[in-house]
């Protein structure tokens, strides 16, 4: 893109490519967010247990048979096999319950959307608390393979998630939440999202731990989400590893107050549009989406801290924030970049599986941090990490307009490899990179 366009209009572009990279939450028939208005007090019992299984008289022939008779509290077991049916709990009568699949083995348990009459959903929980979904494996759904909608304390727990429409595992407006033990991998948008988190006088936070996510999109999204603390999983072979980011979409921006920490993010470099194994979501005419070969990026936010994970082999930039400017001239209290940390993280694997730049910030807003980061080699922004304060530190920080011009640049060109830095990847055991669909030697998608 010419320099010779001011910045103002360079950016307003590349805000909205961004932006248009994330669906809003509505666009597949959600019910529209509000709070629970129903009972959500712990059941006493008595409790029982369901059972669902095949060809069986004394067990339920559906998943959805046994949720329609199950009462708050209940377990429902359901048999190894494939069910073709989109579930839905809904509604206080169904708080606390338990799905059970198979956790040991979540594969031998499949949500299978061919064949099923309600293909939006693998498992959709709206308007239940504490519901616990273990042990299952959802693939092909049009929309979400496990969506959580105003469903506090919600636990999705070993999940796996393959080839939907939007979203692989999904919580939207709730409060409080744990995903752990899952994984998603080739859907449309991201493996995994959070977002629309409602502001909270004492935050209950939401826990992701031991997840994996790949071959997605993006490999974490999360549109105004708050609370969140994502740690010891790993985003690699997506075309962007992690983004939360801020938009005026959806309810309650910005994102503000995650910490992710102690995750490996790598690899992030999957051109999806020269071929992948899904169908490439259309952006609007002046969109593009999110850069190829980013690990984790901030859109906006306050008080994020990215801490002490592991970023590498990230062929554009391993870690970064851009301030929202798309929304700066309208919602200036919620666009700009504020009290975010970059610390303690190590870059480039200690130099054999490098970063195209490690580092990335555009110098907007204040109280922005960067330090204690090793291996870094490259920077954009500043001319070394001496150019952005240490933490902790308050006060205004120094916006680099050459840094946003590059970051938009990334945005908003057509050719999504010509700003790659392409470095040799090291050896990882049971993980092959992914760049090109057609010349990748790994799993393929199911």
């Amino acid at each position: 893109m010419s320099h010779r366009r001011s910045i103002t209009v360079v950016a307003a572009t590349a805000v909205a490519a961004l932006a248009a990279s994330v669906p809003v939450a509505g666009a597949v028939d959600y019910p529209p967010p509000s709070n629970p208005k129903s009972a959500t007090t712990k059941p006493k019992g008595p409790f029982q247990t369901l059972n669902v299984c095949k060809n069986k008289k004394s067990c339920f022939p559906t998943i959805q048979s046994a949720v329609n008779k199950a009462k708050p509290g209940d377990k429902i077991k359901v048999a190894n096999g494939t069910y073709k049916e989109g579930v839905v709990v809904s509604g206080a009568s169904k708080r606390y319950i338990r799905l059970v699949g198979n956790p040991t083995d979540p594969s031998k348990v499949v949500l299978e959307a061919k064949g099923a009459k309600n293909k939006s959903n693998g498992l959709r929980i709206t308007d239940a608390v504490h519901v616990t979904v273990d042990g299952f494996t959802a693939q092909h759904y049009k929309a979400n393979g496990f969506f959580a909608l105003r469903a506090d304390n919600y636990t999705f727990n070993h999940l796996r998630s393959y080839l939907v429409g939007v979203y692989g595992i999904y919580a939207f407006h709730t409060v409080g939440g744990t995903m752990e033990n899952s994984e998603a991998a080739w859907n449309s948008d991201s493996g995994f999202y959070i977002g629309e988190t409602p502001p909270q006088a004492k935050p209950v936070r939401s826990i992701v731990k031991n997840i994996k996510s790949y071959g997605n999109v993006l490999g974490w999204s999360g549109t105004n989400m708050r609370y969140v603390t994502i740690s010891k999983s790993q985003f690699y072979n997506n075309g962007t590893g992690i983004v939360p980011n801020t938009l005026s979409s959806e309810k309650y921006p910005p994102e503000e107050d995650n910490v992710i920490t102690d995750n490996d993010i790598f690899w992030n470099n999957f051109n999806y549009y020269a071929g992948a194994p899904f169908k490439v979501q259309k952006n609007a005419a002046d969109s593009t989406p999110y850069p190829v070969g980013v690990g984790v990026l901030l859109f906006g936010g306050r008080h994020n801290r990215i801490d002490n994970n592991r970023v590498y082999g990230n062929w554009l930039s391993g870690a970064g924030m851009i301030q929202q400017i798309i929304l700066l001239p309208k919602l200036p209290e919620v666009s700009n970049l504020i009290g975010n940390q970059i610390t303690n993280n190590q870059f480039g694997a200690n130099g054999t599986d490098l970063n195209g730049r490690d580092l990335a910030y555009d110098g907007t807003g204040s109280d922005n941090c960067i330090s204690g980061n090793t291996g870094v080699q490259s920077v954009v922004g500043a001319a070394d990490v001496s150019g952005w304060p240490a933490c902790p530190f308050s006060g205004a920080n120094t916006y680099s307009q050459a840094g946003q011009t590059d970051m938009v640049n990334w945005a908003v060109d057509a050719d999504h490899e010509k700003f790659l830095v392409q470095h040799p990847h090291a050896t990882k055991a049971g993980v092959v990179p992914l760049f090109h669909y057609s010349d990748y030697t790994g799993t393929k998608a199911p």
